[in-house]
Formats: C-alpha cells, structure tokens, sequence
C-alpha cells in the first residue's frame, strides 16, 4: 500500500500522486459530513474515513486497511450498530457491484439513526460507498406527510386520510361486511368561540377529540374535517343498531363539562350516520349521506342523532334552493316587517309592538319566519337580515304615538356580532328614534353559552337607555341565575304557560310566581299567546303587566298600525272590548284573503 503503514482512520494513499497531494484527500475525507469507505473486488478495505468510525462507534482496529467487509460488519454486530442480515446484505452488494450497478439503500439502526447508503461499482473493480445520517430529513418528510394527513391542532386524521381509509374500507363492505359513517358537528360552539376566545376554543375542540378517541376501538377511525366538524369510520359492524350504540355512547362523553382555563363549558354535539351498503357503496356518497343525516338532526333541535333517508336528499336540495332565494331576497328587498301589539292590563292601552318579520317570496308568497330564519341563522344571513330588521322597526316607529315602543328580537349571532352597539346607535341615530322607545329581546337559548362579553354588551345597551327584555321565560335551563347575572327590564312568559292555564293548578301557580318576581324585581311582566278572555281575566288577577296574543290583534303590517291607533283612541280598550277589536283583525284578514 505505497510504503507506508495506514492506520484504520487514515486514507490509503494512491499511486502516483505526491505526499502533499495524499495529505490533502486525507483532510479532505476526513471532514466529510459522510461516512467513506472504498473496498477492492475481493471485498477487502482500502480506506474508511473518520466520520465512518463515529458513525458506527467503531475502534480504529476494527475498520484498519484490508479486513474483510464480512468482518467490518461483525464489528458493528457487536457494536449494536447494525440491523439486519449481514449475509444477505453481501450478497445483494456484490451481485450489483458485479452487474456496474449502484447499489442504494436505507437502513435504520437499534438507536433510531437512519443511514443512506451509496455502493458504487469502479472502473478497475471493487467499490466506494458513502454513509451519510438522514436521520433529521427523514425525520422532517415524515412530518411533512404526517401534517399532509392529519389535523395540525388535535392530530386526528384529516379528510384526505379519512377519505383514503373509507375508500379502503368499502372494499371490504362489497365483500360482504357492513360499516358506519358518522359526521358530527359540536352545538353552539361558534358562540364560545366568539365569546371566550379562539385559545379556548381550541382547548375544547382538543378535549373532544380525545373523548371521541376513547369512545372509539382500534379499527375505528376519528377524524376532523375542519372547525367543529368531525366524523368517524365505525368497521367491523354486526348491525346498523351499533352504530346508535356509538352515537349515544359519544353524547353522553361529550355533554360532561369541560374545565379550559377557569371556565367551566358544556356543549352537545349533534350526528348523522349513513350506512354501508344501504346507503351506498362508493366513499364520496356516504360521506355525503352522512352529512345531510347530521342536517336532520341539527333540524330536530340538535343534541341528537339521525340515521340518512333517502327522503333527506330531496329535502336538502328544498333547502339549498331556499338558501338561494334567501340571498336573493335580502339583495332584492322583498322582506317586510308586520306588528304585534302589546297591551298594559293595567293602564288598558298599547304599550308597545313586536316587529316580526315576513318575506314576500315572488312564489311562495309570505313565507313564515319558521321557514326560514333557521337558514339564515346557519349560513350568517341572519346577521344582515336581523340589521335591516333593527333599521326599519326603528325608522317606522318613529312615527308612533311618543309612549309606543318597538320591540326587535334579537338573534345569538347578532349578539355575538362586535358590531352590535354601533349597529343599534346607528339605527336610532338614523331614525331620529329616542333610546327609551326600543326594546331588544333576547331568548334564554341565546344566553345558553354564558358570556362575560355578551352581559357587557346588554349592558352597554341599557346605558344606551335601551331596554333588555328576556323572551320565552321558563323554557331554557337557568332563568333565575340570568335575572341575576343582568337586571333585564321585562320578563315574557312563554305561550306555553299561558295555553295551559285552565288545565289544572301548576301552569297558573308558575304565571303567578313569574309575575311577582317580576314585579319584586322591578319588571315587566309580559304574557305572550293570548287567545282568550279566560286566559286574560287569569293573567289580570295574577297581577301580570302586559299582554301579547290573538285575542287583540294579530300581527299587522306597518300600514294597518294607524288603524289600530285610531280603534284604541275610539274604544279606550276596556276589557269587555278586547274581542271587538279581535273582529277587525278578522275583517282585515277577509279582506286581504
């Protein structure tokens, strides 16, 4: 070897070139970030640098010029570092070295380390091969195609992986087996984000991804499809019936409250499921019948879950088409706000009317709120169409009697929305309309998720000089801690009470509670759906304020409000009065049929 004795980390010097020239490939090699090693055709070592002795935490004996490849693997047998057999190692090396092939591969020690491998066959036999660590780049692609896959904030699957593993699994559903979709949606969850905080929100998306993984087995596969939305791949199903096993399994896990940084939240979830093979066999369509299944449940008052019929699909496209109109008709101006008065017991004259709206579809003719204000509040119409409700109530009020207020509800989303207050100081603003003469109402489902912001907002409105009335009292969860948390001005009683006051003692003994407390409070007490004079004579005796119902008026567009000013002034509505003034409601209602 060129006279001279080379130790194992030395470079074996070649023919022909100078000592100084040999010095430098020394240095050269010896700092490469890679390990190498160069062998003759009888497998033999010619040279190994430095960096392939730390690579493999070999003693320089070990990897000295002219041992065997054969014995150099040994070593790192020895060593713990390396995997694998080393006789079919050889054999594959050799048999591509002999054909003038490189010779590539990837191999991961016990450690963890990766290492690429590099044989390259040369001219006068033998071969030089390169050792370089990718541990870290391996390491990065694997994150890389990890990330590509799976949700970055609770690491579930993503869509695109679910998708993949749904369309592995139907294979096995056109051989006979039967699986589940589920796509699941959390209740109000934009309202705590909007109120508590992305950062929370995100806690809590976090903590029912965990729920759903414990609720789940190994096959199973749970997956985020982007904000609130998850759904789930349930396998290795006997009957359609597991899949409701599952479904109740995971809202009795996520209705349990969650504690995020001080607060205590409760939310629901809502479900559909489709079915494979009845509702289909191709990954795209039960995805799909999943989703219009959860649309059912959300439709039925969310909290639920519902199994796909094929009588979704027609309703969905009703509602895609009703969508449509709806956007349409807030550009086109084809809404129209009718009234509904409310009369003081007391005093027997009009305190105040409710704006309600109606839409004068070009087709249906006037569609009913029920019909669509639910789609507007899922899509965010809801937040234009209730702006232009709060500018027209204000400016048409304007021209009432100084002592009739206008009442507006107000929607979750509104609420939610940072724009409120200058919203409502613009429409009084415009209008001319003082403080004093509008009333906002807001539901006990709208207070449903608890909100430090939301009470600073009524509470910036009542400075305004706004009142704040608590709509259909009673049917929520918490009616007396909002009476405390905010001193709300009026009180309504839900319909439903009133309805039911002449069946039996309970319905009359919460009335007359609600109207005491109210008036303890300092309140208005207003009874909403009332249809008869029973009914009246009832409230009147329990010493409730107001009242709101057929058995005055229906509600009537803004131009028949003069008329019922005029009949008021007329009559002085005394009690004996009040169905006559129900009669020219009916009259109006003929002539207009």
């Amino acid at each position: 070897m060129i006279g001279h004795q080379s130790s194992a980390t030395d470079v074996l010097p070649f023919p022909k070139i100078s000592r100084k020239d040999e010095q430098l490939l020394q240095t050269v090699l010896n700092n490469m970030s890679q390990g190498v090693l160069m062998f003759d055709s009888e497998t033999r070592l010619v040279f190994c640098n430095h960096r392939y002795v730390e690579m493999y935490r070999l003693s320089s004996e070990a990897a000295r010029p002219g041992c065997l490849l054969r014995d150099l693997l040994g070593q790192r047998i020895e060593a713990g570092t390396f995997s694998g057999d080393a006789d079919d190692y050889i054999l594959k090396l050799i048999e591509a070295m002999a054909e003038g092939r490189t010779y590539s591969t990837t191999v991961t020690l016990p450690d963890g380390r990766s290492f690429l491998i590099e044989s390259k066959p040369l001219a006068a036999g033998g071969w030089i091969a390169t050792h370089e660590d990718v541990t870290e780049r391996l390491r990065s692609e694997e994150r890389i195609a990890h990330m590509a896959r799976h949700d970055a904030l609770t690491d579930l699957p993503n869509r695109v992986l679910l998708r993949d593993r749904l369309e592995h699994e139907v294979k096995r559903v056109k051989r006979g087996e039967c699986l589940a979709v589920l796509c699941l949606d959390l209740d109000q969850f934009k309202g705590i984000n909007d109120a508590l905080g992305h950062p929370i929100g995100d806690d809590l998306l976090k903590l029912v991804a965990g729920r759903l993984r414990g609720c789940t087995r190994e096959p199973d596969t749970v997956a985020r499809l982007g904000g609130d939305e998850f759904a789930i791949i349930m396998t290795q199903m006997q009957e359609p019936g597991d899949a409701a096993v599952l479904a109740r399994r995971i809202r009795e896990s996520i209705i349990k409250p969650y504690q995020i940084d001080g607060h205590q939240i409760v939310t629901d979830i809502s479900i559909g499921i489709s079915v494979a093979p009845f509702d289909g066999t191709e990954p795209d369509q039960l995805l799909k019948n999943a989703d219009m299944a959860l649309y059912g449940a959300k439709a039925d008052g969310r909290g639920t879950f519902r199994f796909f019929e094929p009588e979704m699909d027609t309703r969905m496209k009703a509602r895609r088409e009703l969508e449509m109109d709806l956007r349409h008709a807030i550009a086109s101006k084809e809404f129209e706000l009718y009234y509904q008065p409310l009369v003081n017991l007391q005093k027997n004259e009009i305190t105040a009317f409710e704006a309600l709206l109606r839409w004068n579809h070009p087709k249906r003719g006037v569609t009913s709120p029920a019909d669509f204000i639910p789609v507007a509040e899922e899509t965010g119409l809801i937040v234009p169409l209730g702006e232009w409700v709060l500018r027209t109530a204000c400016a048409e009020a304007i021209n009432w009697p100084g002592h009739v207020k206008v009442a507006v509800n107000l929607s979750a989303a509104q609420l939610n929305s940072r724009n409120l207050l200058s919203m409502v100081t613009t429409s009084l603003t415009e209008s001319g309309l003082p403080p004093s003469k509008l009333q906002l109402e807001i539901t006990e489902t709208v207070l449903l998720q608890n909100t430090f912001s939301t009470l600073a907002t009524l509470h910036e409105l009542q400075k305004l000089g706004v009142q704040i009335a608590l709509d259909d009292f009673g049917t929520g969860y918490s009616s007396l801690s909002y009476l405390r948390s905010f001193p709300f001005d009026k009180i309504k009683i839900d319909k439903s009470f009133v309805q039911d006051l002449a069946n039996g003692t309970e319905p009359l003994a919460i009335v007359n509670a609600v109207a005491n407390l109210a008036k303890c409070l300092n309140m208005t007490s207003t009874a909403e759906g009332v249809e008869t004079k029973q009914q009246l004579e009832t409230l009147q005796a329990v010493g409730c304020t107001e009242m709101q119902g057929y058995l005055f008026s229906r509600a009537r567009p803004a131009r028949e409000i003069n008329e019922i000013f005029a009949k008021h002034t007329a009559g002085a509505f005394g009690v004996g009065q009040i169905p006559d003034l129900a009669a020219i409601d009916g009259a109006q209602m003929a002539k207009s049929a």
